[in-house]
């Protein structure tokens, strides 16, 4: 921010008083400064008078918009709203997330995951090992299974299909590093170990 005004001042200087020096003048240096500025035309002048004349002829937007005309535009350190603030712009396309993030058995719908519609989300992906997390209908993992058959097997559902057993309206879901079973709709809120977040559904 100071290295922004810094250069601003420099800015107002180098267009109203190109030579004067910066430092603050002596008394003797304003008395030249004041003969010189009387007997000729106008190349000198005191700080105060440049300060004076910038601030009557042009205030501060017409400064800054001089500034943004030549090309430097000034980076104030605006605050940058976080990911969660932000809304989708025109050119991003359009997604929903859910909010809570539910898992769900076979008999829970699939969908964009609401407080008031509980829908078990389908495009989980797991902000730990960066894999999408994939599911499959009426099916439970087996008890032997470890995080090294989901390391060497994911994302091959043929091959991950070796450790699943059938069940009824359950519903197994996995990543590289994490795996879960369940019969009924979960909110992911209340199991802190799968780090599973919603990657947007398509509008």
């Amino acid at each position: 921010m100071a290295d922004d005004l810094d250069e601003l001042l420099d800015e107002v200087e180098l267009k109203f008083c190109r030579n004067v020096s910066v430092t603050s003048p002596s008394p003797s240096d304003i008395k030249e400064t004041k003969r010189k500025t009387e007997g000729n035309s106008g190349t000198y002048c005191s700080t105060n008078q440049v300060a004076h004349k910038s601030f009557d002829e042009d205030d501060i937007d017409s400064l800054l918009e001089d500034l943004l005309d030549d090309g430097d535009p000034l980076d104030l350190d605006m605050p940058k709203a976080t990911k969660s603030d932000c809304k989708s712009s025109p050119s991003q396309p359009e997604g929903r997330r859910c909010c809570p993030v539910f898992l769900g058995g076979s008999s829970v719908a699939s969908g964009v995951g609401t407080s008031t519609s509980q829908r078990a989300c389908s495009q989980l992906r797991c902000t730990s090992c960066d894999f999408r997390v994939i599911s499959f209908d009426d099916q439970e993992w087996d008890s032997s299974c470890n995080y090294l058959f989901f390391r060497n097997n994911m994302p091959d559902r043929r091959k991950l299909q070796a450790k699943l057993r059938r069940k009824r309206t359950a519903r197994a879901y996995a990543c590289q590093c994490s795996w879960r079973s369940t019969l009924s709709l979960n909110d992911l809120r209340d199991q802190p170990d799968l780090k599973w977040v919603c990657g947007k559904h398509e509008a």
